[in-house]
């Protein structure tokens, strides 16, 4: 778990006020019983964990696909080629959904907005050195151009809801570790 006491405050406020403002018909599906806490969840979203991502075209036509998704400090990063149509709809619509799955044992949706994390031509963020670390450390430091081949993104969720019946199935504890 890479989250410090505040982010996992943050990530529960989110978690609480997403599920609140949620329809009825949602909340009867994922109930205080059928969900987890701020913790529990990163103690689950470990390693790499294939989001389905949306984007939409100039058009407003949706788009899915699959990437390698990472819960880093209680947020989604990811990351796709430079030249993807993905990484074109992000550069002009930030605006992304995601959803990770496993069967029916756990559901993770969030919509919310991709900040570019190392941009080609310009600053990247202030933590970029620390991600491209665990990235390099995950994946192997010559998988790619880390400069040039890919462009990561940090998914900045507004809103955040998570189905898991049983906790159990999940290999979690109940304390994230």
């Amino acid at each position: 778990m890479r989250e410090t006491p505040e982010e996992l405050d943050r990530l529960q406020a989110l978690l609480d006020a997403s599920l609140s403002r949620s329809t009825a018909h949602l909340r009867s599906i994922i109930s205080d019983e059928r969900t987890l806490t701020a913790e529990q969840l990163t103690g689950v979203l470990t390693g790499m964990c294939t989001l389905a991502l949306s984007t939409v075209t100039a058009k407003g036509e949706p788009r899915i696909s699959a990437v390698d998704g990472h819960f880093l400090h209680g947020k989604w990063h990811f990351g796709t080629a430079r030249g993807a149509a993905k990484a074109r709809h992000l550069a002009a619509r930030p605006a992304v959904s995601a959803a990770h799955l496993r069967g029916e044992d756990l559901g993770v949706f969030t919509h919310g907005t991709a900040e570019v994390l190392n941009p080609l031509d310009g600053e990247p963020a202030a933590d970029w050195p620390d991600l491209l670390a665990y990235f390099r450390d995950f994946y192997g430091d010559d998988a790619f151009d880390w400069e040039k081949d890919v462009v990561y993104y940090r998914l900045h969720p507004h809103w955040m809801a998570v189905f898991a019946p049983d906790l159990a199935k999940l290999g979690g504890t109940a304390d994230g570790a």
